[in-house]
């Protein structure tokens, strides 16, 4: 049977669901991995991308998506949408400065990630813009009933 796909918050927490079996891997801790201050829960072998957190709205004429994407860079982040779906995809790497030895917590997420929202109404593909502000993406998808798909350039402000 396939193992169900974790979410990006299950993978950084460690969380499991109640209905999944624990991992071993993720259950037995090393004593070394502990005192070298690394925490079991933290899976560097994966290739499994993480989900990206997203808040959806919608105002009289567009949709809004807005997801935090601090220390992406733009060449490595990459929106393609649809008249009805949003992906987003794109890549955090890290700078090795401390050797895994060296580390206490090592919490923040580093690796791909991706999202695709099914989009509640029908948008303009041509008319939609990204925009990165201070880490934040912003996707402004103006609702129209098109049938067009484009890919779009984030732009720093």
């Amino acid at each position: 049977m396939p193992k169900e796909k974790r979410s990006f918050f299950e993978r950084l927490t460690g969380t499991v669901k109640m209905k999944d079996e624990v991992d071993t891997k993720a259950t037995k801790r090393n004593s070394s991995d502990v005192e070298g201050g690394l925490s079991a829960w933290v899976d560097t072998e994966s290739t499994e991308d993480g989900e990206l957190t997203v808040d959806v709205y919608q105002t009289a004429d567009m949709i809004v998506v807005k997801s935090m994407i601090a220390g992406v860079r733009p060449e490595n982040l990459d929106v393609s949408i649809t008249r009805d779906v949003v992906t987003i995809r794109g890549k955090r790497e890290e700078e090795r400065v401390a050797r895994d030895d060296d580390y206490f917590a090592r919490e923040l997420y580093w690796g791909s990630f991706s999202r695709t929202i099914q989009l509640p109404e029908e948008i303009d593909v041509d008319e939609a813009e990204a925009i990165e502000k201070h880490g934040l993406l912003i996707l402004k998808l103006p609702k129209l009933d098109k049938k067009k798909q484009s890919r779009l350039k984030v732009k720093t402000v």
